[in-house]
């Protein structure tokens, strides 16, 4: 409830609760998600507006065997109840797999230590054709100076494959010290290699469309949002001619 409150508080509309699943250190079982009106009786309202914060659900699997990813590919009832679905490869293999062939909204970029691998162009630019955001994540960068020089080692070079794009930059925070605003982690963005409009759209747009591909993921079918854009008189005027302009006003 107090992370809840501070990621309010610092300006985020929307927040995700994790729920990390590793097979390699036992044998875990995906289980439903927890409802979050059961664990938030009451959620705040975001400042400016009458509505209250959204609170989705989001699964993140790590995977370190090919056999891992067979979960993801069977269409499992408890599956399909979160509203975003992570992977966290630790080979370049099930990296490759989880950009060219698993149905997820999201692959997570490991932060924590010197990557085993390098990023290739290929597997990249399909999972952007495929709507796949890689995600980054900060906290580790706070914590430990170590870290935070693999933290920046592994974006940059990410960034040099995807040239900044379907970026998502996130906390995974378990305190509400460990958290940051929107425009903080907008400026550690710049540290990654992404330019000002990406670290931007790294912590809004971007995630924004991550959550609109999990919509599309479990509906199967798509999500369309539709914004009826006014005329204005000024475009009006611009669409005619300038001998009829001149017709008409003799």
């Amino acid at each position: 409830q107090n992370t809840l409150i501070v990621c309010f508080s610092v300006g985020y509309s929307a927040v995700a609760l994790n729920h990390v699943i590793d097979f390699k250190e036992k044998k875990q079982e995906i289980i439903k998600p927890v409802s979050p009106s059961e664990l938030f009786p009451s959620l705040p309202i975001v400042q400016g507006t009458s509505k209250r914060i959204k609170v989705l659900t989001r699964l993140t699997l790590v995977v370190s065997d090919p056999s891992h990813c067979n979960l993801l590919r069977s269409t499992s009832a408890n599956i399909r109840l979160y509203d975003i679905i992570a992977v966290f490869p630790k080979t370049e293999k099930l990296f490759h797999i989880a950009c060219t062939t698993l149905d997820v909204d999201l692959v997570c970029i490991n932060v924590t230590e010197k990557l085993p691998f390098y990023f290739r162009r290929p597997p990249v630019n399909m999972a952007i054709d495929r709507g796949i955001y890689f995600e980054l994540l900060y906290t580790p960068a706070i914590k430990d100076s170590t870290m935070r020089r693999y933290t920046i080692s592994n974006a940059i070079s990410l960034m040099q494959i995807c040239k900044g794009k379907n970026i998502v930059i996130s906390s995974a925070a378990e305190k509400p010290l460990e958290l940051r605003g929107p425009y903080d982690v907008a400026n550690l963005g710049l540290l990654f290699g992404l330019s000002e409009s990406e670290a931007k759209a790294a912590v809004s747009t971007n995630c924004r469309a991550a959550m609109l591909h999990g919509e599309t993921r479990k509906t199967a079918c798509g999500v369309v949002y539709t914004v009826k854009k006014p005329r204005k008189v000024e475009e009006e005027e611009t669409t005619v001619p300038a001998c009829k302009k001149a017709k008409t006003q003799a």
